[in-house]
């Protein structure tokens, strides 16, 4: 028993040596987000030392390449003025910007300790409001006649989601949940910002506006008014008319172009100039042709 016993003391006493004399970090979060503007904490918490000031730093990774932010206890780089370390090694980022989406480690060196060296890796991510979006929609419509709707903005991240108001409500995705929306002939695409009409119904004029959200806020646009119209009678035959008119002056065109050679080939028009030419020419008799008379001299009788 007494064997036993000492065995174990001796063991407790290792780990007891093990763990006083080895630098252990840990961190409350491994992977963070962070809304831009918006104060956030990367947390480097030792949880084991024995060297009084040990030397910490800190490193941004992008892109595979580590640059020291905190490095002989100074802030540096394009965190020197919006961050700073909390005790024993936390860094806190009082004004976070999309470019500190990035890995951060945390490194602590206790030459003292048995085990010197220990690090923390964080990931950081930063939310992005989306911006005011650009709402694309028509002034006026014919009734029956499909339209499209559009909203985008390039600014939020992650990216943003889409919704329509008509008259400061909400456009369900699917017509048939919502009473007021029942007989519509829409589709919606909350991911492009696409609001289709197959055929649009008189109900159908109002004021319509989007608003672009993500997890870190939302922006939208003006409203605007859509007015669907109808197309009278009258309206249907002057189109009519107009549209046959149309066709006959370019039918008349074509005819009086096609007359005047407008569409002969150059080719062809010296082909038929030759040919007119070689046909009413005058023969010419040459000496050789006259037979065999030639005069040669006048005869005085």
């Amino acid at each position: 028993m007494a064997m036993r016993r000492l065995v174990s003391a001796v063991i407790l006493f290792s780990v007891h040596l093990i763990t006083t004399f080895a630098v252990i970090l840990r961190t409350t979060s491994s992977s963070l987000w962070a809304n831009e503007y918006e104060s956030t904490e990367l947390s480097c918490l030792i949880e084991s030392i024995s060297t009084n000031n040990p030397r910490i730093e800190w490193k941004k990774i992008t892109n595979g390449k580590p640059s020291y932010i905190y490095f002989e206890k100074h802030i540096s780089r394009d965190l020197e003025n919006r961050a700073y370390l909390k005790e024993p090694a936390t860094l806190v980022i009082t004004n976070v910007t999309r470019s500190d989406t990035a890995q951060y480690r945390c490194e602590v060196t206790a030459h003292m300790d048995q085990r010197t060296f220990d690090e923390v890796l964080i990931d950081l991510v930063v939310r992005v409001r989306p911006v005011g979006p650009r709402c694309g929609v028509p002034r006026a419509v014919p009734v029956g006649r499909p339209v499209d709707l559009r909203c985008s903005e390039g600014e939020g991240f992650p990216k943003s989601r889409y919704h329509w108001f008509r008259n400061q409500e909400e456009i369900p995705l699917d017509p048939r949940s919502s009473p007021r929306f029942l007989n519509s002939s829409y589709t919606l695409n909350r991911e492009t910002g696409k609001l289709s009409f197959r055929e649009v119904r008189k109900e159908d004029s109002a004021e319509y506006h989007c608003v672009a959200r993500n997890e870190a806020g939302h922006a939208e646009c003006a409203a605007q008014t859509m007015e669907v119209y109808e197309v009278s009678l009258v309206g249907k035959v002057l189109g009519a008319l107009l549209l046959v008119g149309a066709l006959l002056v370019v039918t008349l065109g074509f005819c009086y172009a096609y007359k005047g050679g407008y569409f002969v080939q150059r080719s062809e028009a010296r082909d038929s100039y030759k040919a007119s030419e070689s046909k009413d020419a005058v023969d010419c008799i040459t000496p050789e042709d006259e037979g065999g008379f030639r005069h040669k001299s006048s005869f005085i009788i």
